[in-house]
């Protein structure tokens, strides 16, 4: 009998997670929102604060899911169903995303960082990608259950594997590296982000060195070398043997940055890696990808593989949406640029978010337009963060800020009289104000923390795109 294709069979479920399995399935997927079931999905039923997964298990299985892994046999759902029982199923998702990093001989690699983690792992998984089959985790599922839910979608055939692991809080990323068991580790930065839950930016260096814990000694760990904090990860790296550090930046770095010309779709790098030189199209905008693009490339030696070749898929890549992701959009007044930063903020990635707009060239009449809205977890640090965006904002070129939220309060104080558009404490109440100021050729950057709600604004802009208005609509059965 030939080896299964499927990507889990119940059996191997419940050998994973020491579960009971009832009736006989095999899953393509695994899915822990009911809502979002594809066809043939394991459905995982987590417990949230106000809700219990499964109770949403016969749901699940009528949308199309094989099988559930459950803690309690649900009422009304017969023993025989296809799920598997266990004691806890968030331990049981943790416990298949360990045997499916265990059951590959894939090479690993992990990413971390304050900022530019995602694009980073996107970057990775393209660069890996001509060398074989590669998996990347799907956005920024890089915590305590995105993490293992990641794992537990990687194929079996996988050669490549590239992880996202996050945190806000002290010791989340160690058991997240243990799990993974990196050979690769990049950390991007170390920044004040969450800086509410951390008594300083050092310790939040100290919390990103943890994605050394789950490395073997002869693994290679990837750090920022103009970052302040560069010789405390160093320690970190040797206090557990770790036997091979790479360094990336501007200065004395082993993938070094020699030249980055920026454009608003891009950049051209000329780098030196591990002492080979390498020029390559970029297909992200801006110096701080260019300088986390020598992290892939050094992650990409470290696995023994050509530079050369990896630098030649970076070309293709695109900013991700809500992540830098550039649209151009028709309104009644003509056309305008959008540059989507609506994901998430903090005071190292809202600046690199201004390098973008100072660099795009706004068309005929058109001007800078930034809208910002509150940065968060910033804790007692927070108000003067914000008031230190001012001299930013002025040497990035723009023309009007509109502002949102009761922490922006402060820079809108300070902010000079000409380029002061208004402040708004919810999302929402920018949205007419903004769509009444714009003209063509306009270029408008959305900024801000994903609890504070920009990507309504985002969604508002992308309404009156008369392109969308305009189209018609496709015929019934069409």
């Amino acid at each position: 009998m030939s080896e299964t294709r499927a990507l889990w069979t119940s059996a191997e479920i419940a050998a994973a997670a020491n579960g009971r399995a009832g009736k006989r399935f095999e899953a393509d997927g695994v899915s822990i929102d009911s809502r979002k079931i594809a066809q043939g999905d394991l459905f995982v039923a987590l417990h949230g604060p106000n809700f219990d997964g499964n109770d949403f298990v016969a749901g699940a299985l009528t949308a199309g899911a094989a099988g559930a892994l459950v803690d309690r046999l649900p009422v009304g759902l017969a023993a025989d169903m296809p799920v598997v029982v266990v004691a806890d199923t968030l331990k049981g998702l943790q416990d298949l995303g360990a045997a499916a990093r265990a059951r590959t001989p894939a090479k690993f690699a992990a990413v971390t960082g304050s900022v530019g983690k995602t694009s980073t792992k996107e970057a990775l998984k393209a660069a890996l990608a001509p060398f074989g089959r590669t998996y990347a985790s799907v956005g920024n599922l890089n915590n305590h259950w995105g993490a293992p839910l990641s794992l537990s979608r990687m194929p079996r055939d996988t050669e490549y594997g590239v992880f996202e692991l996050g945190m806000n809080h002290p010791g989340e990323i160690a058991p997240l590296s243990r799990l993974v068991k990196p050979q690769v580790a990049i950390i991007t930065n170390v920044e004040a982000v969450h800086i509410e839950f951390f008594n300083s930016v050092a310790e939040i260096a100290d919390a990103k060195a943890e994605i050394m814990d789950g490395m073997d000694p002869d693994g290679t760990v990837i750090l920022p070398r103009d970052n302040p904090h560069y010789d405390r990860l160093v320690a970190h790296a040797k206090r557990r043997g770790i036997a091979h550090v790479l360094s990336f930046g501007t200065d004395a770095a082993d993938a070094r940055l020699i030249d980055c010309r920026v454009s608003p779709t891009g950049s051209r790098v000329t780098a030196e890696v591990m002492g080979r030189r390498v020029t390559y199209a970029l297909g992200l905008p801006g110096l701080h990808q260019a300088k986390n693009s020598l992290a892939v490339l050094a992650a990409v030696q470290a696995l023994g593989l050509d530079v050369a070749g990896a630098a030649a898929a970076l070309g293709g890549l695109a900013a991700l949406k809500g992540r830098g992701a550039r649209e151009q959009l028709m309104l009644v007044s003509g056309p305008i640029t959008l540059l989507d930063e609506s994901y998430n903020a903090s005071p190292a990635s809202v600046r690199a978010a201004l390098s973008l707009l100072a660099a795009a060239q706004p068309e005929g009449n058109g001007r800078r337009i930034a809208v910002l809205g509150d940065m968060r977890e910033l804790g007692t640090s927070g108000p003067m963060l914000h008031r230190e965006l001012m001299p930013d904002l002025v040497a990035s070129g723009v023309d009007h800020v509109f502002l949102v939220g009761p922490i922006m309060q402060e820079l809108h104080a300070i902010l000079p009289e000409k380029i002061r558009a208004g402040h708004w404490g919810e999302s929402t109440q920018v949205i007419q104000p903004l769509l009444g100021s714009l003209r063509g050729g306009d270029v408008v950057l959305v900024k801000g923390s994903l609890g504070t709600r920009m990507a309504p604004i985002v969604e508002a802009l992308r309404a009156v795109d008369q392109a969308t208005v305009s189209r018609p609509k496709a015929a019934n059965g069409a």
